[in-house]
């Protein structure tokens, strides 16, 4: 069987080529043998809540492409917001709310406010720049996995003011299994590795200008943190919760001892990712022995 001979390859495969390549090239390495031998039919396979868009993106997520991809498209330098999971399950249906307002309507969710600034990476504030946020509620699940949606929940859009802040209420993240009753979730059984995600919220980032950012804060202690199915937790990424003060309760309408995040997001210009990502480039080129330049951020020969 096709899948079992793919898992059979990246277990025994995967500390070679990690130890003598890195992480990258087991993510490449496995990738490529996920086409050779993988049948359409069995990428098809699904169930009644299972769509063949969502296995291939979990497919990406958890063999590290989706980190390996966003890695190359959208460096980041030092300081700056590191990228995260877009995972599967964003939608372009959040409403839009002023700061302050509520994201969730989770009766049973514990309730949290979150305070956040945009900045660039000297330090400036961002402002018009628009959030989009989403996350699960108490169930561990996302609005689109409940059979009966009847509208989005527990995401939002919200744009930044001329301070850069941006706040809004939400419930605790959980953390969650993603799909397994399909073929990446029997691929994860063959590998012998679990289906659990850390409770995380995501962010996604968008001004004219400015590189796209998808990102993702996770709550520290989670006891996933160390073992996420898909790889996206970074330690930069990682956040603990706070309580929430008499002083801050007032200033934002909520109650005293409520749960409260507290992150600053660094954004990186759109001229100095294309920089970066040059200079990654031609890094790469040179590494593979070729003599290259780049016209319009693309590899030709370097015939001068």
């Amino acid at each position: 069987m096709p899948l079992v001979a793919w898992a059979e390859y990246i277990r025994r495969r995967g500390p070679e080529v990690l130890e003598s390549h890195g992480p990258h090239d087991l993510t490449r390495a496995s990738y490529t043998m996920a086409q050779t031998t993988l049948p359409g039919p069995l990428l098809d396979l699904t169930t009644d809540n299972i769509t063949p868009n969502v296995e291939f993106i979990l497919l990406s997520d958890v063999l590290a492409l989706s980190l390996l991809v966003d890695s190359i498209n959208h460096p980041k330098p030092p300081a700056s917001t590191e990228g995260s999971n877009l995972g599967p399950f964003h939608t372009h249906d959040a409403p839009t709310l002023d700061s302050g307002g509520s994201m969730t309507s989770d009766p049973n969710g514990e309730p949290l406010l979150v305070l956040c600034t945009v900045s660039d990476t000297v330090g400036n504030p961002v402002s018009d720049v628009k959030v989009d946020i989403w996350e699960t509620d108490s169930s561990g699940q996302y609005d689109v996995q409940h059979d009966h949606r009847e509208g989005p929940r527990e995401r939002c859009i919200i744009v930044s003011d001329a301070k850069g802040k941006f706040w809004f209420k939400a419930v605790r993240p959980v953390s969650y299994a993603i799909p397994d009753d399909g073929p990446v979730g029997q691929f994860l059984k063959l590998l012998k590795r679990h289906c659990w995600r850390p409770a995380h919220m995501h962010f996604m980032f968008e001004k004219e200008g400015w590189d796209h950012l998808t990102t993702a804060l996770y709550m520290r202690g989670d006891p996933y943190e160390t073992s996420d199915a898909v790889f996206a937790v970074k330690r930069s990424l990682i956040v603990d919760l706070e309580k929430v003060d008499a002083a801050t309760a007032a200033k934002y309408g909520v109650k005293e001892g409520t749960l409260l995040l507290k992150h600053d997001f660094v954004l990186v210009t759109q001229k100095e990712a294309d920089e970066l990502r040059d200079r990654n480039a031609i890094q790469a080129l040179r590494e593979l022995g070729l003599s290259m330049k780049l016209v319009d951020h693309l590899p030709v020969p370097d015939l001068d």
